[in-house]
């Protein structure tokens, strides 16, 4: 199984980010970081690199619910999606899968949760 679902866009690297929080948000997730490791990279470490986002999505609802069947579960919240420039006006987008993460938690009530979150965000991925 893999780890993440993944799709590549022809648009340039700004425009892919700002459809992928267009679709999360349909889908009820909202963007709670948004991380830019150019920019970090380059500020820590002096380093350059290509475009490459971090959104933490969070749907509130299915968080609640996930958290009331396992406490510890926020570790792996929120769901990460990355957006990196793969070449000029190349674009991949990845979403984590949920269910492969929450493989290491041994609790059958979070694989309801886990499994609607990965239907959502694996919608979002397609959609773009």
């Amino acid at each position: 199984m893999s780890y993440y679902f993944s799709k590549t866009l022809a648009v340039p690297f700004d425009e892919a980010v700002e459809k992928v929080k267009a679709e999360l948000k349909k889908d009820g997730f909202g963007v709670l970081t948004d991380i830019d490791v150019k920019k970090t990279l380059n500020e820590k470490l002096g380093v350059d690199f290509r475009k490459y986002r971090i959104l933490g999505a969070c749907n509130p609802t299915f968080a609640h619910e996930a958290l009331l069947a396992e406490d510890k579960i926020g570790t792996m919240l929120p769901c990460n999606v990355i957006v990196q420039e793969l070449a000029e006006g190349r674009v991949e987008v990845a979403a984590i899968d949920p269910l492969a993460s929450m493989q290491a938690v041994q609790n059958p009530e979070l694989g309801t949760v886990g499994l609607e979150v990965r239907n959502k965000l694996k919608a979002v991925v397609d959609r773009l």
